[in-house]
């Protein structure tokens, strides 16, 4: 089979997300082939190349979302009215503004689909259509005439945004844009919308795929929506963190008008990805539930947990009795949504009811915000926590410690949960908790805020206690410090668990099961006749060749919107010719 892996800012760069689970993906699935279809996000990023690729990978072709080169193309006065149709239609719908869809474009599937469901929970049949058609339409233009890159950021886009926004039934916060408002959304939207003037849509690209696999929603979707629209191409969708709700956290700042468009405009790309997709993958219930709120059918949701590496943390694993049994552990990326405060004060709590108590906070800090907050930690630590000696005569030693992995006291990650009996995870905001799933590994208890996928990955194999609660989490620490019996029985329940469900052979086979029922569904892209001139279906399986016998001539194959090589007509299958009586 021949997989399109569609990614935007990871695999196969060095630094990006979902990078570590698509090279595994690939690697584990070797008897694929893969196309990989990448969007970079900034130029340090293509600076610091690839990883290094599988030989099952193929090519790679890649397109830059962080900046746009002129393509120098002019637009007749055709070209134009279709481009201020169109992009007006997306605007008006962005807007809530009311108005007549266009004419379907060709191919277009918009009409078909069921009822949608908006990012607000309602259905919006209508709406889903006229973006789908004003989408569509504008990808027809582009390959029509070689690009929009530079339409997209002309006056006449701005124009045709402010109009939707001052049209009858926009939005209030519409109808209050202003200039800057505009010209921002209109930025977004030209990066947003840069994969439509890619050449990656003919026979000999994405047509010529068996199934496209985007690998995040938001812009990595939108290639495989259009190889779909452009080829009938079937697509999946995996999400192990919601790009939607990812916008949504992170546009506060934005100006209300900005926030509503931008908002209507992810909301309305997921909505139309979640339909036109065969299947949509996410991570934990807790992604589901997002993507099922935001549009996705039910019936086409499955979940497949992220795949871990045990092999790292088998020894710990098997060693449990090797832990520091006055040791609590807490390892993660430093930064504010970890809530490190609140653990230190939980931690003084524990130490009035455990003295001996020693409290190890392993990582580094995420960006300058990770490193203020870390400065900000060890200070409050340096206040709660006076230095202690055992004697007059001895230096102090605070039982607070901010380490890092690849010291001489933890050379590597499994050796950070190795070092204490409990691990820790104090989070107000969490997706999928890696970290959990690393100690769960090892065969740590754990004692973690119900944030996230957290019970879900737990499932009672660990203690939960409420976010921002420094009390509940001290008396679920103190608990199992005093009980070591306890805290063996939970941490072989929860490796047995982790082993079960979290491991890269899981994941793999997950993804090669949903590969095969996708392809299997999908249209017939390739018919074989019989002698009867009946079609064979299946004459050719997904990951296999057909066997050629000698003296038997191998069956035809037609192409259906694929490549222009292929032959025009059906040929039938034929029969093995008889052997001279000679030869029997």
């Amino acid at each position: 089979m021949r997989i399109g892996l569609l990614t935007e800012g990871g695999y196969p760069y060095v630094s990006g997300d979902a990078r570590l689970w698509c090279d595994r993906l690939v690697r584990g699935l070797g008897q694929h082939e893969f196309d990989v279809y990448a969007l970079s996000r900034s130029q340090h990023q293509e600076d610091e190349g690839w990883i290094p690729l599988p030989p099952n990978v193929r090519r790679v072709r890649t397109a830059p979302m962080w900046t746009a080169e002129d393509d120098e193309v002019v637009l007749g006065r055709r070209a134009r009215r279709r481009f201020t149709e169109c992009f007006g239609e997306l605007a008006a719908v962005l807007s809530g503004a009311s108005g007549s869809a266009p004419a379907v474009s060709k191919g277009s599937s918009a009409g078909t689909s069921g009822a949608i469901k908006g990012p607000s929970g309602g259905v919006s049949t209508l709406e889903a259509d006229r973006f789908a058609n004003a989408l569509y339409g504008l990808a027809e233009l582009a390959r029509e005439t070689g690009g929009l890159a530079g339409a997209l950021r002309s006056e006449t886009a701005v124009r045709a945004l402010e109009r939707a926004c001052r049209a009858p039934g926009a939005h209030r916060t519409a109808r209050e844009a202003r200039v800057p408002d505009l010209l921002a959304v209109a930025a977004h939207l030209e990066r947003a919308l840069r994969p439509l003037s890619l050449d990656w849509y003919e026979d000999d690209g994405l047509g010529a795929v068996d199934l496209c696999h985007a690998a995040s929603g938001g812009p990595a979707a939108l290639p495989g929506l259009l190889a779909r629209h452009f080829t009938g191409v079937p697509f999946l969708v995996s999400e192990y963190g919601v790009r939607l709700r990812t916008h949504y956290l992170t546009a506060p700042d934005a100006p209300p008008a900005v926030r509503s468009l931008l908002a209507a405009f992810h909301g309305r790309l997921a909505a139309e990805a979640y339909a036109r997709a065969e299947v949509v993958t996410s991570g934990n219930t807790h992604a589901r539930r997002w993507q099922e709120r935001c549009g996705a059918d039910r019936e086409k949701l499955r979940t497949v947990y992220p795949g871990m590496d045990a092999r790292p943390f088998a020894e710990v694993g098997e060693s449990p009795e090797c832990a520091d049994p006055d040791a609590l552990v807490w390892v993660g990326r430093v930064e504010p949504a970890k809530d490190l405060v609140s653990l230190l004060h939980a931690f003084a709590e524990i130490r009035k009811r455990q003295p001996k108590t020693r409290l190890r906070i392993v990582g580094a800090p995420a960006g300058s915000e990770g490193t203020a907050y870390l400065g900000h930690c060890r200070t409050l630590a340096a206040q709660l926590f006076p230095d202690e000696a055992d004697g007059p005569h001895a230096a102090g030693d605070n039982p607070v410690s901010f380490e890092e992995v690849g010291g001489p006291e933890l050379p590597a990650l499994a050796d950070a949960y190795a070092s204490g009996a409990v691990t820790v995870l104090s989070s107000v905001v969490e997706g999928f908790p890696i970290s959990l799933v690393e100690a769960m590994l090892c065969g740590r208890a754990t004692v973690s805020t119900d944030v996230g996928a957290v019970v879900e990955v737990i499932g009672g194999t660990g203690l939960v206690v409420p976010p921002r609660n420094p009390r509940a989490l001290a008396e679920a620490c103190v608990a199992l410090l005093r009980d070591p019996a306890r805290r063996a029985r939970l941490g072989a329940a929860a490796r047995a668990r982790a082993l079960e469900l979290f491991t890269v052979e899981q994941n793999i086979e997950a993804f090669h099961g949903i590969y095969l029922e996708i392809v299997s569904r999908a249209p017939i892209r390739r018919v074989v006749l019989d002698e009867a001139g009946a079609p064979l279906p299946f004459a050719v399986p997904a990951e296999a060749h057909v066997p050629i016998r000698r003296g038997a001539p191998s069956p035809s194959l037609v192409v259906r919107g694929g490549p222009g090589w292929a032959t025009a007509r059906p040929v039938r299958a034929t029969s093995p010719a008889p052997a001279p009586e000679g030869a029997r």
